[in-house]
């Protein structure tokens, strides 16, 4: 006797299950609880990637006085190359390990770090060295957001915010560890060092993913899959690079000059192009429509104006306690250290009041703000266990914020799109983190004419200068950022997607 119509057996047989069905035949089956050993070793890969942002720091004073000859603006080029691609091309790399596979993309972008590793240790000239810190950033741009996609996919909810924790704190303690790790290099060993040691470093990290990260399934071939924007990656990069390079080149060409006019002009268009083409096309590398939750536009700002002033900070720390303190490399790079201190220890705290985000993420970054402004009046005299205290206010602003303002941007979006979510917060933070960079470069090249020291005094008069515009600027985001996080989006909370 035929089964009715509308039997159980029928209705089955009436839905086929999709392919992203954990029943279909051939989908992958959901993963188990995330491991210990899967979370260190992406944690590791974070940490690596994000260390080379500030390793080159401590080799400035060599680069500068090497054979490559560096000029200032190139010296700014070579921290800043790595950070601007790493920076445009996160956003498609989260879309690519979404489409084709998040564990694939991690150890792609393994291969990719560690061959610009060995072009810039490889490099005869200032082209070169700056053309292998990019391909290394193209590699971190496919670790960073394969590394916490991999965790929203794998963690459980009630696992996700302690997991995030601990990732941000990677995040944090790898401008640390880049410190140290420069400063050893700088005082034992050549330039080319630091590079060389990322090739056999990076084959231990990506022999260890292989082993203990879990594959999560991926969205190639459904609806879902997230869409590859070529056009949009191109456009949203060239714009960043011409305004970097028009903060970048001001001062041997005067902020005046038609060049530098032109540069400007050119990456308002090109980011204004960008926005016109993501509102027009079908599948967009990101919809500015997202941006209509206050929530979101908030985040977004915070998380860059956090790493606009802690890299800042960085590019200026390493050659005060070198050039005008009189320390070596290897110490200018441990007396970083109090900047971890609240990194580590207050994330623990931040993650419990993530339900109350407005005075964590926006209390934090005054915080920051103040201890930039507070380095400001640093100088020769200055003891280092002053330095040092307020560093320890930047580090807790640090690490009370960058939790809150982390979970608020991944939150923002649906976990099958969790790639992109984590592709636009760190894309917030490797551009805040240019800027930081090139602004600070540039204030102190106005002040030294050389962008390092041209004396003790200029560089301390430059450094000052520095500081306080860029404390200013973290201070006037962390009141916006109070203002998103308390007002109501249009619309309610959804957010298009």
């Amino acid at each position: 006797m035929p089964a009715p119509a509308h039997s159980p057996s029928t209705r089955r047989a009436a839905t086929p299950p999709s392919p992203g069905d954990p029943g279909a035949p051939g989908a992958p089956r959901p993963p188990g609880p995330l491991k210990r050993s899967a979370l260190l070793v992406l944690c590791a890969c974070v940490l690596v990637a994000q260390g080379m942002v500030a390793a080159i720091n401590l080799l400035l004073p060599q680069l500068s006085a090497s054979g490559l000859d560096l000029s200032a603006s190139e010296l700014l080029w070579t921290v800043d190359a790595y950070v601007i691609v790493f920076a445009g091309l996160l956003i498609p790399a989260g879309a690519l390990g979404d489409r084709y596979g998040r564990k694939g993309a991690l150890l792609a972008g393994i291969g990719l770090f560690a061959a610009g590793a060995a072009v810039s240790a490889l490099a005869g000239s200032a082209a070169l060295l700056i053309a292998g810190r990019g391909v290394s950033g193209a590699g971190a741009a496919l670790i960073m957001p394969a590394t916490m996609s991999i965790l929203m996919r794998v963690a459980p909810p009630e696992q996700r915010p302690r997991a995030l924790a601990s990732w941000t704190l990677a995040v944090g303690l790898g401008g640390f560890a880049g410190n140290a790790g420069g400063g050893l290099v700088g005082e034992y060993l050549s330039w080319r060092a630091l590079f060389w040691v990322m090739v056999p470093l990076a084959a231990v990290l990506a022999l260890a993913a292989a082993r203990a990260v879990p594959r999560t399934d991926h969205s190639a071939g459904t609806p879902a899959a997230p869409a590859l924007d070529p056009v949009g990656t191109l456009l949203l990069t060239a714009g960043l690079v011409a305004v970097l390079f028009g903060i970048i080149e001001s001062p041997m060409h005067g902020w005046a000059s038609a060049r530098i006019l032109g540069a400007f002009a050119a990456g308002a268009v090109l980011l204004a192009l960008f926005t016109a083409h993501a509102l027009r096309s079908p599948a967009p590398l990101v919809d500015p429509r997202v941006f209509r939750s206050a929530r979101l536009r908030a985040a977004t700002l915070g998380t860059a104006a956090g790493f606009f002033g802690l890299f800042a900070l960085f590019y200026v720390n390493s050659q005060y306690l070198q050039y005008v303190q009189g320390y070596g490399a290897a110490r200018a790079g441990f007396a970083i250290l109090p900047l971890t201190v609240g990194m580590a220890l207050v994330p623990r705290f931040a993650a419990r009041w993530a339900a109350s985000p407005r005075p964590v993420a926006g209390g934090g970054l005054l915080l920051v703000g103040a201890g930039l402004l507070a380095t400001s009046t640093v100088g020769a005299g200055t003891p280092y266990a002053v330095y040092a205290c307020w560093l320890l206010v930047i580090s807790a602003g640090t690490g009370l914020c960058m939790p809150a303002l982390t979970m608020s941007v991944v939150s923002a979006l649906p976990p099958r799109q969790a790639g992109l979510g984590s592709g636009l917060g760190t894309s917030a933070r490797e551009i805040g983190a240019a800027l930081g960079v090139a602004v600070t470069g540039t204030v102190l090249a106005d002040h030294t004419g050389t962008g390092h020291a041209g004396g003790a005094a200029d560089f301390t008069s430059g450094m000052a200068a520095a500081l306080r515009v860029v404390g200013i600027v973290v201070i006037v985001a962390a009141a916006v950022v109070w203002a998103g996080f308390s007002g109501r989006d249009r619309g309610g909370e959804k957010i298009p997607v």
